[in-house]
């Protein structure tokens, strides 16, 4: 038997209904919102996090040093080699390196995000990461002075904007100390070597070939789009530079110089202006990198001068 109802009544019920289910979605968007956070990382894109205290893993020596820098160290789970400094990363657990990290620990440990350098270390592995569901924040600087907002975006995504915000504000003090001291008309040219067989360089969107602006010089490939591009012999030789540094792992500077002796014909050689530098925050770039700067400003100043 078929239940007939008021036509008044039905419409009534069903106007509830309607109400309950917009309360319903007006209420999960109100909580959705509560519980998340859209930030922009330093490439633009938009990242939807939860709101912190967040699980952090980060990827990249120097993304993991900005994020303590930013006040954000204690929320850092996880990384990988290299990530020294400051001090206190050195008790953060592995998951790996830059190449690449072990998926399972790193799920594992329920990350809220991961920090990842997109410049370099493994593209896939990365993408892998975000499929798995990890939202992915891309920490990158082309310049020194890209740094300051790159902290102070850190700490929008960790909720640390205080700490950031003085961090970021001494960081610009100290750019703008080293851009009145060493800027200089002269601009000698300067080959960075990163790796010495093959020869690997930096190209001019570098941040070691923006560190060398700073010093008053100029890199002699600035003119190669490549971030970290191979150059043989002959192009050096072509290019002749008036400094040679090697930024070399610690202890195998001086190695590297002495292959370039048998290069007479080259201004840095016969100029004797060969200067190792072994300072790994110069290769880290984190904000430590300003200070590995200002030290390489001084070996230059002082070599040109003799």
């Amino acid at each position: 038997m078929l239940l007939a109802f008021p036509s008044s009544s039905f419409t009534i019920a069903a106007s509830m209904l309607t109400a309950l289910a917009a309360g319903a979605d007006l209420a999960a968007a109100v909580s959705n919102k509560a519980t998340h956070i859209t930030v922009s990382d330093d490439t633009g894109q938009r990242v939807a996090v939860l709101n912190p205290p967040l699980r952090i893993v980060s990827l990249a020596p120097g993304a993991t040093e900005m994020l303590f820098v930013a006040g954000a160290g204690a929320h850092v789970v996880a990384t990988v080699q290299y990530s020294d400094q400051p001090s206190a990363a050195q008790r953060v657990p592995r998951i790996g390196d830059v190449t690449g990290v072990d998926i399972e620990r790193l799920v594992a440990l329920h990350p809220d995000v991961a920090v990842v350098w997109p410049g370099g270390g493994n593209p896939a592995q990365i993408e892998e990461i975000a499929r798995l569901g990890v939202p992915v924040y891309r920490q990158q600087v082309n310049a020194l002075a890209d740094l300051p907002d790159s902290l102070r975006r850190l700490g929008a995504l960790a909720g640390t904007g205080a700490a950031a915000e003085q961090a970021a504000r001494a960081l610009e003090a100290h750019l703008a100390r080293l851009s009145r001291e060493y800027r200089s008309d002269r601009q000698p040219s300067v080959l960075l070597e990163v790796w010495n067989r093959p020869i690997y360089t930096v190209g001019g969107k570098h941040p070691m070939s923006d560190a060398l602006r700073l010093c008053g010089a100029r890199n002699v490939f600035a003119d190669l789009r490549d971030l970290g591009p191979v150059v043989d012999i002959e192009a050096v030789i072509a290019r002749n530079p008036d400094i040679i540094i090697a930024v070399a792992p610690p202890g195998e500077g001086a190695a590297w110089l002495a292959e370039w002796k048998r290069f007479g014909s080259l201004s840095a050689v016969r100029g004797g202006r060969l200067i190792a530098f072994e300072d790994q925050a110069f290769v880290r770039l984190g904000p430590s990198v300003i200070d590995a700067a200002e030290a390489l400003c001084r070996r230059i100043a002082q070599i040109t001068r003799n």
